[in-house]
């Protein structure tokens, strides 16, 4: 059967969302510009076409899953709803035991960052994106008298660190830690930031 013609940007969104899937299978590592093009028919030569290297293709995978991710927190943080339901349905969306972002692929991205400045700033941009966003959300509650918190900056960097933990530890140490008891953390923690009972939080979420 004939391939369908794609426009050029339909072209490079399917040579990105493969090269996710083969990064996530494979690793930033060991994925090759040959099993992308292989997972979809086409030659190598296409895929260079479009990215000139493996290099490339690679951070711009991880751009566009990341705007995948913020898209998805935009809409979330949108709703509306009270801050505190916001806010509870993006980390719990985020964190590890939710329908987030594929953590293997950003445990990879972290990594790779180590070594590749392209990868290092768009890993960076996603950070400070998600951080700024629970930080607003956070000064939204406290302005509507939803709940108490002093430093709603400080607190979207402790979530967000202890969200990244635990994605790391339910991702790549098998039976370290269960997905109830880790549920369970988030839930404790919000409460503890928003100065909150977690019975009133559960309460106020429902």
């Amino acid at each position: 059967m004939a391939r369908v013609r794609l426009s050029v940007a339909e072209r490079r969104e399917e040579l990105l969302r493969a090269a996710v899937e083969q990064i996530e299978a494979r690793g930033v590592t060991a994925v090759r510009i040959a099993d992308v093009a292989s997972a979809l028919g086409v030659s190598n030569a296409l895929v260079l076409y479009h990215f000139d290297t493996k290099e490339k293709l690679v951070a711009a995978a991880f751009s566009y899953a990341a705007e995948g991710d913020l898209t998805r927190l935009r809409k979330i943080l949108g709703r509306r709803t009270t801050a505190l339901r916001r806010l509870r349905a993006a980390v719990r969306w985020y964190a590890p035991t939710g329908q987030a972002k594929g953590w293997r692929l950003w445990i990879e991205g972290w990594a790779a960052a180590l070594r590749e400045p392209a990868l290092q700033e768009v890993t960076r941009d996603l950070d400070r994106q998600w951080k700024a966003a629970l930080t607003e959300v956070l000064a939204q509650g406290v302005a509507a008298g939803e709940f108490d918190c002093p430093d709603p900056t400080g607190t979207a960097l402790r979530l967000t660190a202890l969200l990244d933990g635990l994605a790391v530890q339910l991702t790549s140490y098998s039976g370290a830690v269960s997905r109830a008891r880790a549920r369970d953390w988030v839930d404790e923690a919000l409460a503890r930031e928003l100065g909150l009972e977690r019975e009133a939080l559960a309460a106020a979420t429902r």
